[in-house]
Parts: structure tokens; sequence; C-alpha cells
């Protein structure tokens, strides 16, 4: 006998979307070819790239609560979002529904540290610096004085997420994203580690990765680990 109860089956992670037009390449959260297991999407209506990073997503906390709740009501096992910002409705988010909710790839920072030399730490390369406040590294558990990088104030990769526009050029934002690790471990030779602030960072975490020779951490990776808790392989068992 099977039980039931689920709209949705096979879809273990829910992940809410900021409502964007700009393109999502292979390797961005909202490309459903990204990952290696079906995801379950929920978009957040007129929560705008701009709303939600730059005017720091006033006004959004009840419709991603009841978004929520929809996809918990769908019958996913998990939430998660597509945006690093979001770590301010952490708490809200997990009070909301009776499943694990990972709001922002920052969450990911003491588990990194704690992988590293004493004498190294991890970094963050953020999609912008003026907005990410106290609050938000706060809300996710980020150490004090951690050190922090943006593509802010660069040719492309800031405005056209946050500026939501329908042309993207991979080439500009990769350069954009490698240019800034580059400088963050310039000035912070101690970093040991990057930890991809911006979900929409990750299609550049190789380039990153083989300009600075230090491991990157993405929403994409910690998303990954996050799924295999909920739906961990069924090994076959040995007698």
């Amino acid at each position: 006998m099977i039980k039931g109860g689920k709209s949705v089956y096979g879809a273990s992670v829910g992940i809410l979307m900021l409502e964007a037009r700009f393109p999502r390449i292979l390797g961005d959260m909202g490309n459903a070819g990204t990952w290696g297991f079906p995801v379950h999407y929920r978009v957040v209506r007129d929560a705008s790239p701009d709303r939600v990073v730059r005017q720091g997503a006033k006004g959004l906390l009840d419709a991603f609560r009841i978004a929520a709740q929809d996809l918990e009501a769908d019958g996913v096992d998990g939430i998660t979002t597509n945006c690093g910002f979001l770590s301010i409705f952490q708490d809200e988010l997990s009070a909301a529904v009776d499943v694990p909710v990972l709001t922002s790839s920052l969450m990911q920072l003491r588990a990194v540290n704690a992988l590293l030399p004493s004498s190294r730490r991890a970094g963050i390369l953020t999609v912008s610096r003026s907005s990410l406040t106290e609050a938000h590294l706060a809300a996710a558990g980020v150490p004090e004085g951690t050190p922090i990088g943006t593509t802010e104030g660069r040719a492309h990769f800031t405005e056209a997420i946050l500026g939501n526009s329908p042309e993207l050029d991979p080439v500009m934002a990769e350069a954009d994203n490698v240019g800034a690790a580059e400088d963050l471990v310039a000035a912070h030779p101690d970093i040991g580690a990057i930890v991809l602030e911006c979900t929409n960072m990750t299609p550049y975490a190789a380039a990153i990765r083989a300009a600075t020779g230090l491991p990157v951490f993405s929403h994409v990776s910690l998303v990954n680990w996050f799924q295999s808790s909920l739906s961990p392989p069924d090994w076959p068992r040995r007698t």
C-alpha cells in the first residue's frame, strides 16, 4: 500500500523565485537544467531583483511567507530561495512552514570557515556591497569582519541582474565576477575560500576558481547538499 497526501511528487526542493526577466543561463538556479534532480518553482510576484536587493525586500515578507506555504502544501520537503539577500526572512519563513528552510548562500560561511586552517577565512562575493547590511549578515550567521567583495560598479553583471535587463553578456559577466574575486583576494591575502552570495554568480564559479586557486562555494552547491539530506540515496543492501 502506498500512502499519498501530496500534490507534487519527486521534487523534494521547492525554490522561491524572484520575478525577473534577465536570461537564466545554465548554472543559474532559475534554469531547471542546472539541477541533477527535479525542483519545484514558485515565483513571488512583484519581488523584483531591485526591490529585494536595493530596497531591502520591504513589504514582501507576506508574499514570501504565502509562497513558502504554497510550496509546502504542494508537497516539497524543503524550501530555498534564489537570492542571498533573503537571509533577512530566514526566521520568519522557518516559522511559517514545517519543513526546513534555507534562504541564503551566506548561511554556509561558518561551515566553510571550519574547513579552513586557522590562519585562513572565507570571503564573500556579492552583487551589491552597498545593499548588503549588517542585518543580512547577522541573519545568516556571518562572522563579524568577514571580507566582502562585489561586482558592483563594474561593467555589466550587477546592472544586468539588478536592472532586470532582458539581455546578458556571459563573457562580460564572467569578467566582472573574476575581476571582483581577484580584487577581494588581493585586498585580503588570508582568504582561503570564496562564498558567492548571489545565486546568479554560480555560472562563473569555475572561472573564479581557476583565477584565484581557491575553493568556491555557491548556493547551487549548498542546495545540492540540502537536497541530499531530503532525498538521500537508497543504497543497495548487502547481505
